[in-house]
């Protein structure tokens, strides 16, 4: 089974383009599975929701566990390496820079451990403004969504960004994807052989 992991800050359009990539397989006749975190579809995933919208350290450090919780659910729930088919994870290892800064990398370290890796790691990057002015346009605010804090959590997930493609996504969504596609066929091609 395929396992393509997008992650990425708030506002960088991660959602979109994993709902894009599903697409992408699903028109090659491709079994896809798309899982977005945290997902309300059960408990860890509820809980991650909800600390994400009241302020204050305890709720940052209970959204950051409850949101790998729920990966972790996901992981063990959907992903068979043995099966043919795409699992596509939206957020991932990077909500691990949520922490606070003395916990990030023994986080990421941690819980990497526990989740597989895979060559098809793409984190979606946009400067703070950009990002901001996306989030703008929500009606829902999570207790991220400052430009203090994107900052903050943009600085902590670029130390933790080995193996992983990085991808601007500062220009347009089909521009974007258009880079993703084109790594997307250099990964299937080097996995198939």
């Amino acid at each position: 089974m395929r396992l393509i992991i997008v992650d990425g800050l708030d506002g960088v359009g991660k959602d979109t383009h994993g709902r894009l990539i599903a697409e992408y397989y699903k028109d090659s006749g491709e079994q896809v599975i798309l899982r977005s975190h945290p997902a309300v579809d059960n408990y860890f995933g509820r809980k991650a929701k909800e600390a994400l919208l009241h302020p204050g350290k305890t709720n940052k450090i209970k959204a950051s566990v409850y949101y790998m919780l729920d990966v972790l659910r996901s992981i063990r729930r959907y992903y068979r390496p043995q099966k043919k088919g795409t699992l596509i994870m939206v957020r991932y290892l990077i909500g691990t820079a949520y922490l606070p800064r003395k916990l990030v990398r023994f986080g990421y370290s941690f819980f990497e451990h526990f989740v597989p890796l895979s060559p098809y790691m793409f984190f979606l990057d946009a400067p703070s403004e950009e990002i901001l002015n996306r989030i703008r346009e929500r009606s829902e605010h999570e207790i991220f969504e400052t430009y203090d804090a994107l900052e903050k959590v943009r600085k902590k997930a670029m130390l933790l960004l080995k193996n992983w493609y990085v991808i601007d996504t500062s220009g347009s969504v089909d521009d974007t994807f258009s880079a993703i596609c084109l790594l997307l066929q250099e990964i299937d091609k080097t996995e198939e052989s």
